[in-house]
């Protein structure tokens, strides 16, 4: 049993779309299954008048939205608590990362630490909606706002998630997703870009494919499109994300239901909407940590460590220190969720978990 287990459509609902790409001859660059999934995304995720660009994988939207936005320099204000793709993509921009620490009862970007860390090379936040939980979007924007900065939100876990009835993917400049197969709505590889402003959208829209139309090369760009391979599986996918979604939340409540109070979990905003992407737990210690990994590791059952280590203690950085997301990083564990996931999977997992605090008290 591992952290997750990939959804997969009905075969035949996939063969459809195979014999459609078959029929047409045309493989990519912007065929008429992507078309078809961006606009039934956009629908889908309730957005209005921003555009949406499915692309390669979620790291090149990462790229994209910072080069599209012309940060190409400077520093870039970004959360210590998310999977290294977030910085890796700032790194690549020959960006300068500047981490900020997180809060330490949904593990989002601490806003009210962001305007400390500002200088004059800042040119952008981009925060990350962890495990599909909120930023404190309201007081991003304001800082924003008031210093003249753009803001990218890292939506890899938000997809279907809303906050007041909005999707979250509809707040900052630029919103990225991704949808790789461990994703609750997956491509195979893929990610998306959600572009709030006309100018900006049409930059993307030319660096995502070599900055060229036809035969005039009109900027510097890089090959990010998807396939209809991909867009393919997305379609097919899409339709069962409700029902994903809803086996997922029954999961999860019977996951809070037999482990009560034993361990910390990441706090809901008000007005939040989740999608039930994750269910990360936070141990007493690593050492906890440790001796349950072991233990569900002999009983054939993989949880895997989101995020570790703390993003500002990479070998190959030199950043401040963030000690709230240091301590939640040696101590925080995703344990497996699918739609699959079976009612006697979970009470084996929690069985393993409880017994150990079981023991610990003892």
């Amino acid at each position: 049993m591992f952290v997750t287990s990939s959804f997969l459509p009905p075969l035949q609902e996939y063969v459809q779309y195979l014999e459609k790409i078959y029929l047409s001859g045309i493989l990519t660059n912007q065929g008429s299954l992507v078309m078809e999934l961006q606009e039934k995304l956009h629908q889908f995720l309730g957005l209005s008048t921003e555009t949406f660009h499915c692309l390669a994988n979620g790291t090149l939207a990462l790229q994209l939205a910072l080069s599209a936005l012309d940060i190409n320099d400077g520093e870039v204000i970004t959360t210590p608590f998310s999977y290294v793709a977030t910085v890796s993509s700032i790194l690549w921009q020959r960006c300068t990362p500047v981490f900020v620490d997180i809060e330490a009862d949904n593990f989002t970007i601490d806003a009210s630490k962001i305007e400390a860390a500002l200088t004059p090379l800042t040119k952008a936040i981009m925060a990350v909606h962890v495990f599909g939980h909120a930023c404190n979007v309201d007081e991003i924007q304001r800082i924003a706002a008031k210093y003249n900065l753009k803001v990218i939100y890292d939506g890899a876990h938000a997809f279907a998630s809303k906050l007041n009835g909005k999707s979250l993917l509809a707040y900052g400049d630029i919103s990225t997703l991704s949808f790789h197969a461990t994703k609750l709505f997956h491509t195979v590889e893929g990610g998306a870009c959600i572009v709030k402003d006309k100018t900006i959208s049409d930059k993307l829209e030319l660096q995502k494919r070599f900055g060229h139309d036809g035969d005039d090369h009109i900027m510097l760009g890089i090959n990010a499109k998807t396939s209809e391979f991909h867009a393919a599986m997305g379609l097919a996918n899409l339709p069962h994300v409700p029902d994903i979604i809803a086996a997922r939340k029954k999961v999860i409540e019977q996951y809070d239901s037999l482990l009560g109070q034993k361990i910390m979990r990441p706090k809901q905003q008000p007005g939040l909407e989740y999608n039930y992407a994750y269910y990360p737990v936070v141990f007493q210690s690593e050492k906890d940590l440790l001796r349950i990994f072991k233990a569900l590791n002999n009983a054939d059952i993989y949880p895997r460590r989101y995020f570790y280590p703390s993003l500002n203690k990479l070998p190959y950085l030199t950043g401040a220190a963030c000690p709230v997301s240091e301590d939640i990083a040696g101590r925080i564990a995703c344990l497996p969720l699918s739609s699959y996931l079976e009612e006697d999977d979970v009470e084996r997992v929690c069985k393993i978990v409880l017994e150990h605090y079981r023991n610990r008290s003892c």
